[in-house]
């Protein structure tokens, strides 16, 4: 059975178009045009214990939404949520010991407590043991590196600090699941790495299963074998990287670095035309591959009939992840 079973979910919100200046204002009192805006449309999906995926979609599109029904947070309109056997918004005390969240945008830290404070707080909340608390404290301050601002209250730390300490007080009761929506949002390249570092970390050596919602495209690269992509509140796709990467239009690009420099007036000829753009600039020479391309490795044993020992170098790109999705998204519009 698996940890997160989702069917048919659906989220609607009534809202109304307000009506400008105060004599509209005045309008709006007696008679209001409502209409229903449909927040998450219908999706399905089921995650297994230790899995990491990637949920991904344009700002609106229904992100933060289905985390906030999946923590128990909001109702669902119609549809079904089951995780680890409970449903959310029934079961919410039980369900939420076993659930971490970190919402990039929102803190679960007291403002002015010292951040060290906070984290002690929490555990006191979720009733974890005093050698338990300690034992993941040594844990969180060795690989966050908090000690330096355990003592700092949270309204003087950097962003960088607070998402940190944010990441800790989400596992300070070692849960089963964890969220993190926009959890590197705005941070640094530096920090950005820790944070990916450590989610790694508690995923394989603990097997906690996280669901990642991040405009950071870097962050589902380096952490997720699954991506869950949804747009205006529809699912459009649900599989593996390897799947996504095959839906690209162009899905590799060959780059030949040669010992002399090409002419503006070169042309390809004797080389492969179908499915292949090729450019030329300075000594490099680029074959894009599309879908009706030959195999690369046909690609790369005419480009060497052609040139033999004037081929200093080969390199061999797959498209990055932020190419495939919005080659995704054109293709939902």
């Amino acid at each position: 059975m698996a940890l997160i079973s989702v069917k048919n979910l659906v989220k609607e919100y009534k809202t109304y178009d307000r009506r400008e200046g105060l004599s509209g204002a005045f309008l709006d009192l007696f008679k209001r045009d409502y209409k229903t805006l449909r927040a998450v449309d219908d999706i399905s999906f089921d995650i297994e214990r230790g899995e990491m995926v990637g949920y991904i979609g344009a700002n609106g599109a229904g992100k933060s939404t289905t985390i906030k029904m999946l923590c128990g947070v909001l109702y669902p309109t119609s549809g079904n949520i089951v995780i680890d056997g409970r449903v959310p918004v029934v079961d919410r005390e039980a369900h939420v010991r076993n659930i971490g969240a970190v919402f990039g945008q929102r803190s679960q830290l007291w403002w002015d407590l010292a951040a060290g404070e906070s984290l002690r707080l929490l555990g006191r909340i979720y009733g974890v043991e005093r050698s338990e608390f300690d034992a993941r404290m040594a844990e969180f301050e060795d690989v966050l590196k908090l000690k330096d601002f355990l003592k700092t209250p949270t309204r003087k730390l950097s962003l960088g600090q607070k998402m940190r300490c944010e990441l800790a007080a989400s596992l300070i009761h070692n849960p089963k699941i964890v969220f993190l929506d926009e959890p590197t949002i705005g941070l640094d390249v530096a920090v950005k790495q820790s944070i990916r570092d450590f989610v790694k970390r508690i995923n394989q050596e603990r097997g906690v299963t996280v669901i990642l919602t991040t405009h950071d495209l870097r962050d589902i690269e380096e952490l997720c074998s699954r991506v869950f992509i949804i747009d205006k509140g529809k699912q459009v796709f649900d599989g593996t990287l390897d799947k996504l990467r095959e839906k690209a239009t162009d899905f590799a690009q060959l780059t030949f670095t040669l010992t002399h420099e090409f002419q503006k007036d070169w042309t390809p000829e004797g080389l492969p035309q179908t499915g292949v753009q090729w450019k030329a600039k300075g000594a490099g020479l680029t074959a894009i591959l599309s879908k009706t391309a030959p195999p690369r490795t046909d690609v790369i044993r005419a480009v060497l009939d052609t040139f033999g020992a004037e081929i200093e170098d080969i390199k061999i790109d797959e498209p990055g992840i932020e190419h495939i999705v919005s080659k995704i998204y054109e293709g939902t519009n």
